[in-house]
């Protein structure tokens, strides 16, 4: 049997962190076992459903890595199949047409609500003669469920489930505009598309229920059922926009790695022994149902943000050059110094070990890309005057006689600069720092220069001094 997965968001907003721990489970199985990963679009909710949404969801797997078998699949455009499986039910009684009118619905849920029952459907329409049908009337198709005995779900997370049949009312199939609802849609769909295992939130489950019995009256087999527990956010209660940015995009632009994001979302709920930091390639090979466990996670952003910290300290430095660039370019107007791709790629093994995100890491690397002369905060200013101007002008006669132009040579060069003037190193290398910096944090200054090279160098110091 082939594994096929699929993940099916609804396209009515961004692709939220839920939605994307969901996809990168069905993913990982799919490719754990050699199988398919499909999307289906399930935007048979027309008036919710836009072209920008599913532009999101697109764009938030591609961004994860996350690639799909196939094109993806519009449930509106199979509505076709629904409307024929529905007949089909209807043929083999298993179905019926449902008159009831806008208002016998409602006093239907106000008489349960008095006497404290369930709000369900109450199945007047059953058994109704059709003599007894209005004329001209536009029907909904209901499903005919059982009314006795029990739907049992074996779940591959929660165990065996069952839920007594009197329970479940009969559920709308067809609407009376003649479009089909989600639960005679994803069942028609997943059969169709050979889906063998449905990986999802547990807040479907009761959904699965009633997908199953749609399964059992057309006499085709379901699929195996996972469902996940949900997110929570770190004050235990569900993940909600009041706990911050939900929206896959907003990490993006917040500055993670779409692999600490896989990383990330991997542990939450799933888990193997005591590993932590788990590559892509371990993740296909290790993952598996039986590590998803029955309670919430909750979703920490300290903790992302410190997963995010050791991928981008192994990064590749030419990839976080080209990831850092444009938004460089963006912060400082476009004006970027000729050598700023250059200096920042030499300069990328410093750099990153001092950045947590993609926009530290942009605000802490300006000083390489800026084009001279170079602007200065107010703190860095006060160390270029007076004395600060004095040792400066000293260093630059030290710097500009130095043969060697190593960040080791350059070190030397300054202690020996301090040791002759006979003050203390630091008092040498923050006038240096804002002078080539224009503020007063970066990494050490004999590797800032060692990086711009004695020309830039030189010519930041004249820039101050002049």
């Amino acid at each position: 049997m082939t594994v096929v997965t699929r993940f099916a968001p609804s396209p009515t907003g961004f692709l939220h962190i839920g939605g994307a721990r969901t996809a990168l489970f069905n993913w990982l199985f799919a490719k754990h076992h050699g199988g398919k990963f499909l999307l289906r679009l399930e935007d048979t909710d027309r008036a919710r459903s836009t072209d920008r949404a599913v532009e999101a969801i697109h764009d938030g797997l591609q961004w994860l890595g996350l690639d799909w078998d196939g094109e993806a699949v519009s449930q509106f455009s199979r509505r076709h199949r629904h409307v024929a499986a529905a007949q089909r039910l209807l043929d083999e009684d298993k179905a019926y047409r449902c008159f009831c009118t806008t208002d016998e619905l409602a006093e239907m849920r106000e008489t349960a609500r008095r006497q404290g029952r369930p709000l369900r459907y109450d199945g007047r329409c059953r058994n109704r003669d059709p003599a007894e049908t209005p004329e001209g009337g536009y029907p909904v198709i209901r499903f005919k469920a059982p009314q006795s005995g029990k739907t049992i779900i074996r779940d591959r997370v929660q165990g065996e489930v069952e839920v007594a049949n009197e329970e479940l009312d009969d559920m709308v199939l067809l609407r009376a505009d003649g479009t089909p609802t989600y639960m005679l849609a994803v069942v028609v769909d997943d059969h169709d598309s050979g889906v063998t295992h449905v990986i999802r939130g547990d807040d479907h489950l009761t959904n699965a229920f009633r997908q199953m019995q749609i399964f059992q009256a057309l006499g085709w087999p379901p699929p195996e059922f996972a469902h996940i527990p949900l997110i929570h956010g770190a004050d235990g209660a569900k993940l909600s926009k009041r706990h911050g940015a939900l929206g896959i995009d907003a990490y993006r632009k917040m500055g993670f790695l779409p692999e600490s994001m896989r990383n990330y979302l991997l542990r939450l709920g799933w888990g193997h022994g005591d590993d932590e930091i788990i590559s892509t390639e371990d993740a296909i090979r290790w993952f598996d149902l039986g590590g998803v466990g029955r309670s919430p996670s909750r979703f920490d952003i300290a903790k992302l943000t410190n997963l995010n910290g050791h991928y981008l300290r192994n990064a590749d430095d030419r990839k976080l050059t080209s990831l850092i660039l444009p938004g460089l370019a963006e912060k400082l107007g476009g004006k970027l110094a000729e050598e700023a791709s250059n200096r920042l790629l030499k300069g990328m093994p410093g750099l990153k070990y001092r950045a947590k995100t993609i926009l530290e890491l942009i605000d802490n690397s300006e000083f390489y890309a800026k084009a001279r002369p170079l602007p200065m905060n107010n703190k860095a200013a006060k160390f270029v005057h007076g004395n600060g101007k004095e040792v400066l002008r000293g260093m630059r006669r030290e710097l500009a006689a130095l043969g060697s132009w190593t960040a080791e040579a350059l070190e030397e060069a300054t202690r020996h600069f301090a040791e002759t003037a006979e003050i203390k190193l630091g008092a040498v290398a923050q006038p240096l720092r804002a002078a080539l910096t224009g503020a007063t944090i970066s990494p050490s200054v004999f590797e800032i220069m060692a990086v711009l090279g004695q020309q830039e160098t030189l010519g930041r110091l004249d820039d101050v001094l002049t």
